[in-house]
């Protein structure tokens, strides 16, 4: 039966359920089908796979596929047998996770002609033995999917993928279909030419996705605004990026504590265990996937509404693929990315120890991400500009920067000043160092080098230092300067920057957007109330708070600080708690000082919320994961509430006494009771107990150990002081 384009909408339906084909996807397969080379340049969810899967099928012998991941060819052979009932040998896969007995069972459907489809990683491809059973079948064609690997200017770059055509050659020729869901120009060369493919017919798709949003976010709590966003889109799948193992196992395991159903991912599992994972997510036991970029490959489900990137991803190509995993069904898919320079600055200095040509394709990759994250311009054009695709609309009306625009400014005169400082020196210098010039900042660094000498000192000094950091890092954005990484950062002027001093131009640079430094992977989670004391907060609501506690103290006779100090009614104005429950997340506030003074306060706030139509935060309290800090806490309480000695506590745990006291003054700050009496009275002078007892009680203004002993300390020793305040913190304010 001739394979026509009749035969070909046949056998869609018969293997697929489709009633016509998609896009370019006919075209592709009946190319391929005539025996020719195919280039396929098709975004995810564009249905790649089926321009392979199909010709397979209808074709006599069996298509090779070299795929890059485990877990894509078993998702892949999975979803062929299904279309294909009763015969699970028409697809197999062929990689170091099988065993002696699986690799026979191949062996044998593959010599036997039952096998149409062989999914193979090109570590296996290259093993003799493999070779050897490929040259004894006959080969329809064969596919390289994920093909960017090919390129060292590719997201995914793996060295394995240059000896393609060498084994090729080795086994058989064939048709070759190279594709890729992610290529610039330059890439798409690089792959046809490794290939040994150039006169291929390239079939070449809009990289647009309509249906998904894109945003930036500022790195500053990512944690909980991930929280929040999930708790706000409840039963939908998402996926979650991390650049680290360690990231991605703590979040995980955060989200779980938090009522939010996920699993990790990462090449550090074990293979049945990525498996499984993955399984649950596709099968929607679970809401979400915390993973490295080792996972989403070809995975076939099209529902994922959101994907997250907790860390800026290291290029274009990869984040724009991995955030084409959302919306594959064509309905919503946001996608949000968390941005900090500190983030860059970690992934330029994992890049110092490679080889130098290396690191120099890395930086432009990298320079092309922070272009993406710190750009003002519609993000949708700079993505597809990227690609080599222009977008005719100036809004796309489905991302941050469209739908928030950002003011901006000419800054011809600003940049032209920057460029003039670097090549007045005759050294190179970090950002940090010429914003401070500019800005008129002295420091040790700059009056070693003489440089508050120079006319260029404070010639800018109207704008701050965060204004000539952000011109600066906009100068290297629009290649005007660069940035040396073999060099530690330091800054010169590039050929376009010298050509824009000698012919000024008008430059549209975006007013400051405050980029926070960024949080550590090793940061533990703040609770709700953990911030810095000093606004932020409903001011209104503040200055009620503080009356109903000043009511409060003279009723009870207290100070007002012992009922609720101010960190914690700061956190009452930002979170709004409205139970008792609730006020517990509050900084300094804990189950016995909720119990005791919260009923008047949540009672307040509840009136106000309602009062007012205020929108309350849905996650305000966010439960953090116990950490080797959390489990000394337990110890410690465990201890005192079987009355061991102090000093037997922190042996136990190898502190010093210091360590143990600030260990313990931290659990009763948090609001949790301890029974001291026990330790205090075989230590302490019942007279001395009672006379610092009472200043706290009828002197003290707040509970600073500092002040107390500006006042007691000399008659009474700092630990005696430090002990009873705890007692009058136990027993009074908690």
């Amino acid at each position: 039966m001739p394979i026509d384009s009749k035969m070909l909408h046949s056998k869609l339906k018969e293997f697929f359920g489709f009633d016509s084909f998609k896009g370019d996807q006919e075209k592709i397969i009946s190319h391929l089908v005539a025996g020719n080379d195919a280039f396929v340049l098709m975004p995810t969810g564009g249905g790649k796979s089926l321009c392979y899967q199909l010709p397979a099928l209808v074709m006599e012998g069996t298509a090779i596929v070299i795929s890059p991941l485990i877990a894509l060819m078993k998702n892949q052979v999975d979803a062929i047998r299904g279309f294909v009932a009763g015969n699970d040998g028409i697809a197999h896969f062929l990689n170091s996770s099988l065993s002696k007995a699986q690799i026979n069972e191949v062996r044998d459907d593959l010599l036997s002609g039952v096998t149409k489809l062989l999914y193979v990683a090109p570590e296996s491809l290259s093993k003799q033995e493999n070779i050897d059973i490929l040259k004894e079948i006959r080969i329809s064609f064969y596919a390289v999917d994920e093909a960017h690997c090919i390129s060292e200017w590719g997201h995914d770059f793996r060295p394995e993928y240059r000896r393609i055509r060498e084994i090729i050659e080795g086994i058989g020729i064939a048709p070759v279909i190279a594709l890729t869901a992610t290529a610039t120009p330059k890439v798409q060369s690089d792959i046809l030419k490794n290939l040994g493919i150039q006169d291929a017919r390239v079939f070449k798709s809009s990289f647009n996705r309509p249906n998904l949003y894109y945003e930036v976010r500022d790195k500053s709590d990512p944690k909980k605004e991930i929280i929040r966003f999930i708790k706000q889109n409840p039963g939908k799948s998402g996926i979650i990026y991390c650049l680290s193992r360690k990231k991605v196992e703590e979040l995980a395991e955060l989200l779980n504590i938090n009522g939010i159903k996920s699993l990790p991912y990462h090449a550090g599992l074990d293979a049945r265990t990525r498996a499984e994972n993955q399984d649950k997510f596709l099968m929607e036991e679970i809401d979400v996937i915390v993973a490295t970029i080792a996972f989403g490959m070809g995975i076939d489900k099209p529902d994922v509404r959101f994907v997250i990137h907790y860390d800026i991803p290291k290029s274009l190509e990869g984040y724009y693929q991995e955030t084409g995993r959302a919306g594959r069904d064509g309905g919503e898919g946001k996608c949000i990315v968390f941005y900090s320079y500190k983030d860059i600055q970690k992934l330029e200095k994992f890049m110092q120890g490679k080889p130098v040509s290396e690191q120099e394709i890395g930086k432009q990759l990298l320079l092309e991400t922070v272009a993406y994250a710190e750009s003002n311009q519609c993000r949708r054009k700079l993505l597809l500009n990227y690609f080599g695709e222009d977008y005719p609309e100036d809004n796309c009306g489905a991302c941050d920067n469209c739908l928030n625009p950002k003011k901006q400014f000419d800054g011809q005169e600003e940049m032209a000043l920057v460029i003039e400082l670097v090549e007045s020196m005759p050294e190179h210098f970090k950002i940090e160092h010429l914003a401070n010039i500019l800005a008129g900042e002295s420091n040790a660094l700059i009056k070693s080098y003489e440089h508050d000498r120079l006319d260029f000192f404070g010639a800018g000094k109207d704008h701050s230092f965060r204004f000539w950091c952000d011109v600066i890092h906009q100068g290297i954005v629009l290649h005007f300067m660069e940035k040396d990484i073999e060099s530690y950062g330091l800054i010169y002027v590039t050929d376009k920057g010298r050509e824009f001093n000698a012919h000024p131009y008008p430059v549209m640079l975006t007013e400051e957007r405050h980029f926070v430094e960024g949080v550590d992977d090793d940061d533990d989670m703040p609770s709700a109330g953990s911030r810095a004391g000093g606004g932020g907060g409903d001011q209104t609501l503040l200055a009620m708070l503080k009356d109903l506690r000043a009511d409060m103290a003279r009723k009870l006779h207290l100070q007002p600080w012992i009922i609720f100090g101010d960190p914690a009614l700061e956190d009452m104005s930002i979170t709004y708690p409205v139970t008792i429950e609730e006020l517990k997340g509050c900084q300094g506030v804990g189950e016995g000082k909720a119990r005791k003074f919260g009923k008047e306060f949540v009672e307040l706030i509840a009136r106000y919320v309602e009062e007012n139509e205020i929108e309350r935060p849905e996650d305000f309290i966010v439960k953090s994961v116990v950490n080797s800090s959390t489990a000394n806490k337990v110890f410690i309480i465990q201890g005192i509430d079987r009355k061991l000695p102090l000093e037997d506590i922190a042996n136990a745990k190898g502190l010093e006494m210091e360590e143990l006291m600030t260990e313990i003054e931290a659990i009763v700050a948090s609001g949790t009771r301890l029974d001291l009496n026990y330790y205090i009275s075989q230590n302490v002078d019942d007279d001395v107990v009672d006379e610092i007892f009472e200043y706290f009680k009828e002197e003290a203004e707040s509970d600073s150990l500092k002040d107390a002993m500006e006042v007691l300390g000399q008659d009474y020793d700092e630990s005696e002081v430090r002990l009873v305040r705890l007692k009058f913190l136990c027993e009074v304010a908690n």
